[in-house]
């Protein structure tokens, strides 16, 4: 039972990790997508969009490498709490930066369904080690 649960989260962290490579991507291609995204009093707005989509294209691709996978998963999960704001900010904003109060409303449980199952990622690669580990 444990091996087939294991599976699942190696399944879900691959998804995560594609879907961060592409939208990180997404920050190179689209820049002015995420305008509305970067908060007003912040200065450099199309370097912090250009930085943060490098973060999430490395972050994604540390969970390809079995070495740095641990560390990428929590480093998603710190990019997803920091972009918390955004998306509560959205849903009390009179003009969310995109779509409507109905996609704002849908966006921010997404958030935090997002960090329960890279929680849940990092926590199977911990597992997955310690199984390794065990059966040397």
């Amino acid at each position: 039972m444990k091996s087939n649960s294991l599976k699942i989260w190696t399944i879900l962290k691959f998804v995560i990790a594609i879907f961060m490579i592409y939208a990180g991507a997404q920050h190179f291609i689209k820049p002015t997508f995420f305008m509305p995204f970067v908060p007003d009093f912040l200065p450099l707005k199309t370097s912090i969009i250009y930085i943060s989509g490098a973060v999430e294209i490395l972050l994604g691709a540390m969970l390809f490498l079995k070495k740095y996978s641990k560390f990428g998963a929590l480093g998603i999960i710190i990019l997803l709490i920091v972009f918390l704001p955004i998306h509560i900010w959205d849903v009390f904003s009179q003009t969310p930066a995109i779509g409507s109060k109905q996609a704002a409303f849908i966006r921010l449980p997404i958030q935090f369904i997002l960090i329960y199952i890279v929680w849940k990622i990092k926590n199977s690669i911990s597992q997955s080690k310690k199984t390794a580990s065990h059966g040397n």
